[in-house]
């Protein structure tokens, strides 16, 4: 269990120990307590003005607000009942799923037969085309023991196709499985389902769902005080910065605007001439597929860490399932 997380320290107080009246600024308050032997870290359920105060009577105390870190414990249960959105995830919890990525990694090597989701069922849901968000996730599942129920292409071959609600799939899927992984082509897609349904949901992509729009991260990245900067100089940037974050321009998102298409595609690409000017330490990551952004002479590079991104993947969603259906 972690240790408790003090928060901050409010001003001094004078108090009664009689009825725990405490002064502040030139007039009192009194203090009811749902647990008046807890002080430290009990919460104050309420305060009332009072003028009843003997100044021979007062004692100096301090109230402090605990707030109980998350627990990362073996056996605990996972903090979150859904993975929808990277807001999800602080630093400390995105470092604790880490931490069971490694094991996953060590189960895949070492120990094939594992059984610790034995019993459980997950069903993919893929309503736009995938192979490795789709496979890993499967891959993930039956490597920990579990079993899988799959659809590749549920906007033609599901009841989606007959006018099904989204709603209703849920609802009947999530009475043949334990988690649904789903990815679909509709902005939001993913909440709806999470509110849905009464099992896990693990979001796979939801059309342009979880990709900002430009003015979007700069005004996220302001308000957290991180200096930025643009620049159309993939050279310069390139000699500066420790990762090269490569994607593909996504077709499929433009519609009928193919002319719009077209004219984004191929403007940045990373090949040997980037990879000249680079540091030595840096590195080439994509989530793919890839077209022609990356060529494939880049390949060959122990910087392009793309394919080891892809499999790294895999340990990520082993550990994402362990903890969502098992916990910690």
């Amino acid at each position: 269990m972690a240790a408790p997380k003090t928060l901050r320290c409010y001003k001094e107080f004078m108090c009664s120990p009689s009825n725990l009246s405490c002064k502040q600024s030139g007039y009192s308050k009194s203090i009811y307590l749902t647990h008046s032997r807890l002080l430290p870290s009990g919460k104050l359920s309420k305060w009332e003005q009072t003028d009843r105060v003997s100044p021979k009577d007062r004692i100096q105390c301090c109230a402090v607000q605990v707030e109980k870190a998350p627990s990362f414990s073996v056996g605990k249960k996972f903090q979150l009942d859904d993975i929808i959105e990277a807001q999800q995830f602080d630093r400390d919890t995105l470092s604790a799923i880490f931490e069971v990525a490694c094991e996953m990694e060590k189960i895949e090597k070492n120990s094939p037969g594992s059984q610790v989701l034995k019993g459980y069922l997950m069903a993919t849901l893929f309503y736009e085309p995938s192979t490795r968000t789709r496979l890993s996730f499967e891959s993930a599942m039956k490597r920990l023991g579990g079993e899988v129920l799959t659809t590749e292409n549920a906007r033609e071959f599901s009841s989606a196709a007959k006018g099904e609600t989204l709603e209703d799939t849920i609802r009947t899927i999530e009475g043949y499985s334990d988690i649904i992984v789903m990815r679909h082509f509709e902005s939001g897609a993913a909440k709806r389902a999470a509110f849905t349904a009464s099992i896990p949901v693990i979001n796979a992509g939801d059309g342009p769902g979880q990709h900002p729009s430009q003015d979007d991260i700069k005004d996220y990245l302001t308000s957290k005080g991180v200096e930025w900067e643009e620049s159309a100089d993939l050279m310069e940037v390139a000699s500066k910065c420790d990762v090269v974050y490569q994607t593909r321009i996504q077709r499929e998102r433009f519609g009928e605007r193919t002319d719009i298409y077209e004219e984004a595609r191929g403007k940045y690409i990373v090949d040997q001439n980037v990879l000249d000017v680079m540091q030595k330490h840096a590195v080439v990551m994509h989530p793919l597929p890839r077209l022609d952004e990356i060529t494939v002479d880049v390949d060959r590079d122990p910087r392009a860490a793309y394919f080891r991104q892809a499999k790294n993947g895999l340990y990520i969603r082993m550990a994402l399932l362990k903890l969502l259906l098992v916990g910690w």
